[in-house]
C-alpha cells in the first residue's frame, strides 16, 4: 500500500501508518470490534460506492446489537468514507469502518470503556484472485447461531468461527467451505458469504432462520432474479441438494458473485458455471460498474 494513504480515526484523517493502537487493546485482546465491508468500483462517472446507505445502517445496527455508542452519525459516517476515497485516490477498493474499545487492559468488561471508531480504504480485486469458479467442502464445523452470538451482526469474534471452517476446507485441498446452520441438518452460509443454489430454473437460498447473515450482495441478487423473472425461494436447503442442483453460487460483498462448481468431490450440474448464475452475475457486475442506470440509487459516486 502507498505510503501516502489516509485512515479516518476518530473524526480525523491521518496517515495510515499512524493509526496505532496498543498490543492490550481490549478488541484485539477479546474480539470485541464491530466492522462493515463495503465495496467501491470504478464507473464512467469515477468512483462510486455501492449501496454505501445500507452498508452504514448495518453497522449501526451491529452497534446497537452489541451496545456500542459509535459516537458520530450516519450522515458523518457515510460522508468520511467518501471524502476517504477521494483522499487516497481509490476507484476499486474495499472500504472497512470498524469501531472498537480503544483501552488498555486485562478483562472483560467494557464498562466506561473509550470507543473509536475507523474507517479505512484499500485496493481491492477478487476475494478469489484469479479463481472464478470454487471447489467447496461442507465442513465440520458449524455456523453459530444467534442463541450463542449474534448471527446477524458483524462482530470480530464472530469470525473465528468463519476462519476455522476456511482454513479446515484449504488445507483438505478446496477453495473455501460451506458450514451447516446449527441444527446441522441444513446448510447455512459459507465463511463470509451467502450461498444460492440453482434447481429447474429456481433459485433457492437458505433463510434468516438458518443464522446467515443478511447479506445486502445477498439482497442485491434476488431482486435481480426477480427483475430478470427467475422465481427466488428463501428455504432450507439439505446437505444432499448441494449434489443434485444445477448451479450454485456465492455472493458477497468481497466475493461478488462467484460461481461454485463442485461440493465434497461431486460436480454440480455439468461441473462449470451455469447459465442463471452467468446471468447474475453479468447483471451484477453492469450495476456496480455503473453501467446498468436502472440502479443508479445503488451507487454513492465520489466527487
Amino acid at each position: 500500500m502507498a505510503n501516502n494513504q489516509y485512515t479516518w480515526f476518530d473524526g480525523k484523517y491521518i496517515p495510515t501508518e499512524e493509526a496505532k493502537v496498543s498490543i492490550l487493546t481490549h478488541s484485539l485482546q477479546y474480539g470485541s470490534g464491530i466492522f462493515e465491508g463495503i465495496r467501491a468500483y470504478d464507473t464512467p462517472k469515477g468512483p462510486a460506492i455501492f449501496r454505501l446507505q445500507d452498508h452504514i445502517k448495518r453497522f449501526f445496527d451491529t452497534a446497537k446489537i452489541y451496545r456500542i455508542n459509535l459516537k458520530f452519525t450516519r450522515a458523518e459516517i457515510e460522508k468520511a468514507t467518501t471524502e476517504l476515497l477521494r483522499r487516497n485516490k481509490l476507484a476499486d477498493a474495499y472500504i472497512r469502518p470498524f469501531a472498537f474499545y480503544n483501552s488498555v487492559g486485562i478483562g472483560f468488561s467494557t464498562e466506561g470503556k473509550p470507543i473509536s471508531v475507523t474507517i479505512s480504504a484499500v485496493p481491492f480485486g477478487s476475494l478469489f484472485g484469479d479463481k472464478k469458479e470454487l471447489r467447496c467442502k461442507i465442513s465440520s464445523w458449524h455456523r453459530i447461531n444467534s442463541s450463542i452470538l449474534p448471527a446477524g451482526a458483524k462482530a470480530s469474534g464472530n469470525y473465528i468461527n468463519s476462519i476455522l471452517a476456511s482454513k479446515e476446507a484449504k488445507d483438505s485441498g478446496y477453495d473455501e467451505a460451506i458450514l451447516f446452520s446449527n441444527s446441522g441438518k441444513t446448510l447455512a452460509e459459507g465463511p463470509g458469504e451467502n450461498i444460492f443454489i440453482v434447481k429447474n430454473g429456481i433459485l433457492i437460498t437458505p433463510p434468516e432462520s438458518a443464522d446467515i447473515l443478511i447479506g445486502i450482495t445477498r439482497d442485491t441478487v434476488i431482486q435481480i432474479a426477480k427483475a430478470k423473472g427467475i422465481m427466488v425461494i428463501e428455504r432450507d436447503i439439505r446437505r444432499e441438494e448441494m449434489y443434485t442442483c444445477d448451479e450454485a453460487f456465492f455472493s458477497g460483498t468481497a466475493a461478488g458473485i462467484t460461481s461454485i462448481i463442485s461440493v465434497d468431490s461431486v460436480d454440480i450440474g455439468d461441473g462449470k458455471k451455469g447459465p442463471i448464475t452467468s446471468k447474475i452475475a453479468t447483471e451484477y457486475k453492469m450495476i456496480v460498474s455503473g453501467k446498468d442506470h436502472s440502479h443508479s440509487g445503488w451507487l454513492t459516486f465520489v466527487k
